[in-house]
């Protein structure tokens, strides 16, 4: 099972991005998973550019989520939503489709003890216009997140790792049942 992890945080030191790369070691059995580095390199937008030409940045992105079984995003949240950078790369995927039915966790972490609750909320709102199969169990907000991850890159809280682990359990549960019905 191959999961496309992407950090919706352009940020080096990025706390998402520490949680995207410890998240693997928590996975189950049998989960791979690629970790998307290429969201700075994206073009903004824009319909006039999303033809048969498409940037290359675009093409590569396209091209790991259609080869992807599953996605798992993981936002911070600026200025009560998710960063543009983030919302950029899911605009490119609106006319050509990779997310239509695709299994898809959706994290928001945080430094605040809301833990990007709106930033969550944002990235929920677009997943269902993109028509991702996301569900409530493949979901979580992460308050407090650097109190959460060791200084070595892993998830340090007992009850973050259990619940990243119920996460990546009902994201193996998502794409067993899209494989399943597209058998």
């Amino acid at each position: 099972m191959n999961i496309l992890a992407i950090s919706g945080s352009l940020r080096a030191a990025s706390t998402n991005t520490a949680l995207v790369r410890a998240i693997p070691t928590l996975a189950p059995e049998g989960m791979a998973f690629t970790i998307y580095d290429g969201l700075a390199e994206l073009p903004h937008f824009s319909p006039e550019i999303d033809g048969d030409d498409v940037p290359a940045s675009v093409m590569e992105l396209r091209d790991l989520l259609k080869a992807a079984d599953g996605v798992l995003i993981c936002t911070p949240e600026y200025a009560y939503g998710m960063p543009g950078s983030l919302k950029n790369a899911l605009d490119w995927t609106v006319s050509s489709g990779e997310f239509s039915r695709k299994p898809v966790a959706a994290l928001s972490a945080s430094p605040s003890y809301l833990g990007g609750e709106k930033a969550h909320a944002s990235l929920l709102l677009v997943l269902r216009a993109l028509d991702a199969e996301v569900a409530g169990e493949a979901t979580l907000i992460i308050p407090h997140v650097r109190t959460k991850l060791s200084a070595n890159g892993t998830v340090s809280d007992p009850e973050t790792a259990r619940a990243l682990r119920a996460v990546l359990d009902a994201l193996a549960g998502l794409v067993h049942g899209a494989t399943k019905n597209s058998a």
